[in-house]
């Protein structure tokens, strides 16, 4: 009987195991204990992956049996792409395919052909055996379907910003697709236009005005066909006697008045004209009439063409419903070129193609040149990237108003530039390069705005230092290293940047006036430590001859990147509004430009005069702005090759790509980029620590391990005189 109720216990057991497993298999959850959640997804991914509104697919390419560390980037792939797929909807899947590189029959030869179809091809790793190193090809790969579309990752070597890689790419992706699809209503594109416009156009220069809603109309429809009908297209032709005035405040129109002509038996009159697009509250201005300011001729106007009509809409579409992907990179006045190979730029020094090559893998970069073109309306970020020689009245008002429309602002510039006039005697050995202050005209806006770049260099003690030939170091102080403690880390997109490192970044200063006048909020990004100095005037930059101050009062902290955010006043408002062509002064000043900052006032883009004088506009200024950000940094070096190459500072990158990512309302993805840490300082200690820490190490350690001995001893003593006196008695 006992031995029976033990078998049933047994098989009560096992049948609990059993049961236990299968439940398990089911219902389970994980806990990440690591600081930043590293192995578990963030909530952007989480949000990309359950609104999934059509099948995504992701297949996967790896060589079995990967030698160390490539076999950690497989395994953390796989729990990566299990966290997706509980997380993600029925629209979710993903496939692991394991690839021989070797051209062999069987199994795996369809596999590697599936590889290769989709562009994932083999690389060469190194793996050591037996004391030997071997090389050997592997496919490391993967692909992203989501209806006819593919993006591909061809190399997975790091797990390094994997889950970032991931979940771009899937954005990317799905917002071209699923958030069209995914639209409840419709964006509205209205067309305002004042009937009493059409025969008033010719007095303008402009034919065919009448022509214009119909042909807008049928450009709106060309989009609708390819994106599932999600636009729609309406006329409002206000009559005679409509309050204008407050019309065109309301929606940012362009409103013109003109005086009788009665020998075209035309009354004076007054009209607005302008397009304005709308989805769940948001608004976007899209300027059809350009009125251009020329000296000697007058006001000149000029329609916008049909395909830069098209392409706006299409682009203010994208902007609305949250797909919109550009970026504008004003060109021109010395500012960083995009590309290595531009002949205006030294491959060596001024190239910043890999941060081109950063931004175009999420982004598209718009080239502006202010002397030909507008800020386009749609455009949600400009960057304005070490501009060196003086901008013009006209193109500063430019920048201005797309800011009063909403377009953020990433500034990095200079407080000085090098003097080329001293490069001979520089490279000569005479003296070392010499630096004059630089005015750009940028500088008298941003202080309209509430802050200001002081002529000065940042010197900090906590530097970047230069290993000597013969040994020692020399520190380069205007090199500083940005440590933790000078990092906001109250601001979601730095709270995962442990350190960077700066190049002659400037200070920057805040007018409180002007800031508490417009409500603007400033948040201090980054600043150096409280043993940095300024080297102001003549600034030299030979390490040998800069020395820090004595006095600790001639030290302190400086504020080096800002954060500006509210609803601008415009830097032009109650001052007379600039003329096309006001940088040809500007030319004189400053010398010859570039061959594309020439603007000529007859012919352009064929704009025509206005034959009949005393026609006025309003509506095409914006005195305050609507709400927008400006991110300041006076160090344009952070964008240059040997910063964010792999050669440069790990954690530089992702500051400059949060900061486009934060700019373009993508908090969750900046964060999400540094969440992994593959730069992790310890923290840093002072000189008295650091002495106290050597001194106990070498001289404490010893004496308590001396004195621990001498207790064990006296203990050992005091044991022996009681067994001594036990003994004793008896």
């Amino acid at each position: 009987m006992q031995s029976r109720n033990r078998y049933l216990k047994f098989a009560v057991y096992c049948v609990v195991i059993v049961l236990v497993n299968m439940a398990g298999t089911t219902l389970f959850f994980r806990t990440d204990l690591t600081r930043n959640g590293i192995y578990s997804l963030s909530p952007e991914s989480k949000n990309v992956v359950s609104t999934l509104t059509e099948p995504l697919t992701i297949k996967a390419f790896f060589t079995k049996n990967l030698p160390s560390p490539y076999n950690s980037t497989e395994q953390y792939l796989r729990d990566l792409l299990e966290e997706y797929a509980i997380q993600g909807n029925k629209n979710f899947n993903y496939a692991i395919y394991e690839v021989s590189p070797q051209d062999t029959a069987g199994k795996d030869s369809k596999e590697r052909e599936l590889a290769e179809s989709y562009g994932i091809m083999p690389i060469q790793i190194q793996d050591i055996e037996k004391d030997e190193v071997k090389f050997k090809q592997a496919y490391m790969g993967l692909v992203i379907l989501h209806g006819d579309m593919v993006e591909k990752i061809p190399t997975l070597s790091s797990t390094d910003q994997l889950e970032y890689d991931l979940t771009t790419a899937i954005l990317k992706l799905n917002n071209k697709i699923s958030a069209l699809i995914g639209l409840k209503d419709k964006v509205n594109v209205t067309m305002y236009m004042s009937p009493s416009l059409g025969p008033v156009g010719p007095l303008m220069g402009i034919r065919d005005l009448n022509k214009l809603p119909a042909s807008i109309e049928d450009r709106v429809k060309k989009i609708g066909a390819r994106s599932y009908n999600k636009i729609a297209f309406s006329l409002v032709s206000p009559p005679e006697g409509s309050p204008l005035e407050e019309m065109a405040q309301k929606d940012d129109l362009t409103m013109i008045k003109w005086p009788a002509v009665p020998e075209k038996q035309i009354a004076s009159g007054e009209g607005v004209i302008g397009l304005v697009m709308e989805y769940h509250g948001k608004t976007k201005k899209l300027p059809i009439l350009q009125v251009i300011r020329i000296p000697l001729l007058g006001d000149t106007y000029k329609l916008e063409e049909p395909n830069r009509i098209e392409e706006e809409i299409d682009k203010g579409m994208e902007s609305l419903v949250g797909i919109n992907s550009d970026i504008g990179y004003l060109t021109g006045h010395g500012i960083f070129a995009t590309s290595p190979y531009s002949p205006a730029s030294n491959p060596q020094t001024d190239t910043i193609a890999t941060f081109t090559s950063m931004v175009e893998q999420n982004y598209t970069l718009q080239e502006i040149n202010l002397a030909k073109d507008p800020v386009p309306a749609s455009l949600g970020t400009l960057i304005i990237a070490r501009p060196t020689t003086k901008f013009s009245e006209y193109e500063l008002f430019q920048i201005d108003q797309a800011l009063m429309r909403g377009t953020n602002l990433i500034i990095y510039t200079d407080a000085f530039k090098e003097d080329p006039s001293k490069g001979a005697q520089a490279m000569a050995g005479i003296q070392g390069p010499q630096f004059i202050p630089v005015d750009t005209g940028l500088e008298k806006l941003l202080e309209s705005y509430g802050v200001r770049i002081k002529k000065s260099i940042v010197l900090d003690e906590n530097c970047f230092k230069q290993q000597d030939p013969n040994g020692g170091e020399t520190p380069l102080y205007f090199v500083p290293i940005i440590k933790n403690n000078g990092i906001n880390k109250d601001v979601d997109f730095l709270s995962g940047i442990k350190g960077l490192v700066t190049i002659l970044a400037s200070p920057l200063e805040l007018d409180q006036d002007v800031l508490k006048k417009d409500n603007i909020t400033a948040t201090k990004l980054l600043s150096s430590s409280e043993n940095s100095w300024e080297m102001k005037d003549r600034i030299s930059l030979n390490p040998k001859l800069i020395q820090p101050p004595q006095r600790t009062e001639e030290k302190g902290s400086f504020a080096l990147a800002y954060l500006l955010e509210g609803e601008f006043h415009s830097y032009f408002d109650g001052k007379p509004l600039p003329e096309l062509n006001s940088n040809a002064k500007n030319r004189k000043q400053n010398g010859p430009e570039a061959p594309d900052e020439k603007v000529e006032p007859e012919g352009m883009n064929g704009t025509s005069q206005a034959p009949v004088a005393g026609i006025s506009t309003t509506g095409t200024f914006i005195a305050k702005g609507k709400k927008s950000k400006i991110f300041l940094m006076a160090a344009s070096s952070m964008l240059r090759d040997n910063i964010l190459g792999p050669e440069g500072p790990p954690m530089n990158p992702t500051f400059v790509m949060n900061v486009i990512d934060s700019l373009n309302n993508r908090e969750g993805i900046a964060a999400m980029r540094s969440k992994k840490q593959s730069f992790n300082p310890l923290s840093g200690t002072s000189l008295r620590e650091k002495a106290f820490v050597k001194t106990f190490t070498i001289a404490g350690l010893p004496i308590l391990a001396a004195l621990f001995g001498l207790f064990v001893w006296g203990l050992r003593i005091q044991r022996k005189k009681a067994i001594r006196k036990i003994f004793a008695k008896d």
